[in-house]
């Protein structure tokens, strides 16, 4: 039988009163199949309780997405945030289907509350308070709770950056966060199945890194355009869930001590290539690009910068180290290709081909544990 927001509970947090009896109660190990009652907790929202298994499940972050296809829910998915921002090329090479037919939340004027009712979902897998501190996006607390009443609670929690200020409660690492998404679908042995191979891989990764000194320092920032002139900064260090890959290939921050801080929800400052040659990164990732191939954006952005009378004195720029920077949304599938495409990018002597292997993370994803 079709679980509907009729069967998933709100709990405590976001002004939503408490799920009696279900504090301590643990979630049961299972294969995602509907179960007695379970419950999630997760910063900020707190504990939510669920009478089966969702089936219906808006979200806002594509590294949520990438979460439940990692655990073969891809197709409970009834939305994402901006699905120019979900890139799916990587699940062909693990034999997955991206999900389908989803809703995009933003539309000209911000998201429309009667567009999330329409959706009819039993879960908004969605930090509410990135709704509500995005003034774009035109919503108040006063939407949120109402959604919750009236349709579906609430849950998750803005893991991709860590710069905005509002966010004053925990924060998840990817893994984390995938562990607390396991739990809501019942699907605990595929993460562990995942989390294990991750690690391995990552072991194996860093194992080979050259000595940190070796190591390059990068400035990532976004511009779309394929003759830019100006663009947004992100900070490499700073710990948010996109920018793992680089943590993991213990790449460093190229703004790091400029005074030059990343981009929030509150600041959106920009630089320019006179700006980028004081700071003259080893390494220059520019975001914007996912949808080119390779060679795409060497004929573009690349030709453009190295045709560009300020840009073509940067070092990344003469030395062949520009490079599209990654989503900025990532999760777990997202990562593993993600980081292999920077190692062979960053540390070409020591990486090339495939660095993990498709078939076997295939066959997790696909096996009913």
């Amino acid at each position: 039988m079709k679980q509907t927001r009729r069967a998933v509970l709100g709990a405590a947090g976001a002004g939503i009163a408490g799920l009696a009896g279900c504090a301590g109660f643990e979630a049961p190990a299972g294969s995602g199949s509907a179960s007695s009652e379970y419950s999630v907790t997760m910063e900020p929202v707190g504990e939510v309780g669920f009478n089966g298994v969702p089936e219906r499940i808006a979200t806002y972050f594509p590294g949520y997405a990438d979460m439940f296809v990692a655990l073969g829910h891809g197709d409970a998915l009834t939305a994402i945030g901006n699905a120019s921002r979900y890139h799916t090329d990587h699940y062909e090479a693990v034999g997955l289907d991206a999900p389908s037919d989803l809703t995009q939340l933003i539309g000209e004027s911000g998201i429309d509350k009667e567009t999330i009712y329409a959706l009819d979902s039993d879960l908004h897998l969605v930090d509410p308070n990135w709704l509500t501190k995005n003034a774009f996006f035109g919503l108040e607390e006063s939407d949120i709770e109402e959604l919750e009443s009236q349709q579906a609670p609430f849950l998750g929690n803005v893991i991709f950056r860590r710069t905005d200020s509002w966010h004053d409660y925990r924060y998840y690492t990817m893994y984390e966060a995938f562990e607390k998404l396991s739990q809501v679908v019942q699907e605990q042995a595929t993460y562990e199945a995942l989390a294990e191979f991750h690690d391995s891989f990552i072991a194996d990764i860093q194992a080979k890194l050259p000595p940190a000194d070796d190591r390059p320092a990068a400035l990532l920032v976004f511009a779309g355009s394929d003759e830019p002139e100006t663009f947004s900064p992100y900070r490499v260090a700073d710990r948010g869930t996109n920018k793992k890959q680089f943590h993991d290939l213990g790449v460093e921050d190229a703004l790091a001590g400029t005074g030059i801080n990343g981009l929030s929800t509150t600041e959106r400052g920009q630089i320019d290539y006179e700006t980028m040659l004081n700071v003259d990164p080893e390494v220059l990732l520019v975001r914007g690009h996912e949808t080119k191939t390779d060679a795409e954006f060497e004929e573009t952005v690349v030709s453009f910068m190295e045709n560009h009378n300020v840009a073509s004195d940067l070092s990344a720029v003469q030395n062949g180290e520009v490079y599209r920077g990654g989503p900025i949304y990532a999760g777990p599938l997202h990562n593993l290709s993600l980081t292999e495409r920077f190692a062979t990018n960053l540390y070409p002597d020591t990486f090339s081909g495939e660095l993990f292997d498709r078939d076997e993370v295939a066959a997790i994803v696909g096996s009913e544990n």
